[in-house]
């Protein structure tokens, strides 16, 4: 059994012991924390774009576990009970966190969701980044920067959506969001920059802030340009996620 094969394999066997009381929660949290740093599996590669360096995916639900775990950091969400869904208006489901996103425990490479824009940012502070501009997401997601870009990307072109000219590729399948590095790479290398879950942008207005990529609820046209959403910086669902800039 190889080394990869054998931490993941621990690293399972750590999630399904949080279902175990609570008595032992400390000690499950410690050693999951310690199974990801053992396994150097890192899915917060940074590609560098102009200026700044962006996350090749999305924060996954391993990286912000150890984070919490060694911040001792506990998310609105789980303090509240749960994190929310739309059915027919705003509903909180209990024990819907980042950890468990839609009441099934989470694997380590999902997107964290279920998290505020003030969490999402702290994270990025953590990691000595910080949240994307509007501009720079944008230019990241639909630009093409790269010398020598894979498939039939072409350096200096501008695409409708973040994997080109057409949707295909995009998580939109209106059920779940999908593990990182899951579906297509997309311009500049990135994935997930259009589907899969909205991400918490820098920008604010009052006590509003920027999101952008649509997600797997939402169809292809949210994942443009245009599709951006204002959404109230304390909110928490199962649809936003984020990724950080440097």
């Amino acid at each position: 059994m190889s080394s990869y094969t054998y931490s993941l394999s621990m690293f399972d066997k750590a999630i399904n012991l949080c279902a175990k009381p609570a008595m032992f929660r400390d000690k499950i949290l410690a050693f999951m924390a310690s199974v990801i740093l053992l396994s150097k599996i890192s899915y917060a590669e940074a590609v560098y774009i102009k200026d700044f360096s962006i996350d090749r995916t999305e924060v996954t639900v391993g990286s912000f576990a150890e984070y919490s775990e060694l911040e001792g950091i506990l998310t609105q969400a789980e303090k509240k009970g749960g994190g929310y869904e739309w059915a027919a208006g705003w509903k909180r489901r209990n024990g819907w966190t980042y950890k468990s996103p839609q009441g099934k425990l989470a694997a380590f490479d999902e997107p964290v969701v279920h998290v505020t824009w003030d969490e999402a940012s702290s994270y990025c502070a953590y990691k000595g980044g910080r949240l994307p501009t509007r501009d720079e997401w944008i230019l990241a997601a639909f630009t093409e920067l790269r010398d020598e870009p894979h498939g039939e990307y072409q350096k200096g072109k501008v695409y409708r959506y973040p994997v080109g000219d057409t949707p295909m590729g995009m998580n939109n399948n209106r059920s779940h969001h999908l593990s990182v590095k899951t579906t297509i790479r997309g311009v500049n290398g990135l994935f997930d920059m259009g589907g899969n879950v909205w991400e918490w942008l820098a920008d604010r207005r009052d006590d509003q802030a920027l999101t952008a990529g649509g997600s797997w609820w939402y169809g292809p046209e949210k994942s443009t340009r245009n599709g951006l959403q204002w959404k109230p910086i304390g909110f928490y669902a199962v649809y936003i996620g984020f990724r950080c800039v440097y």
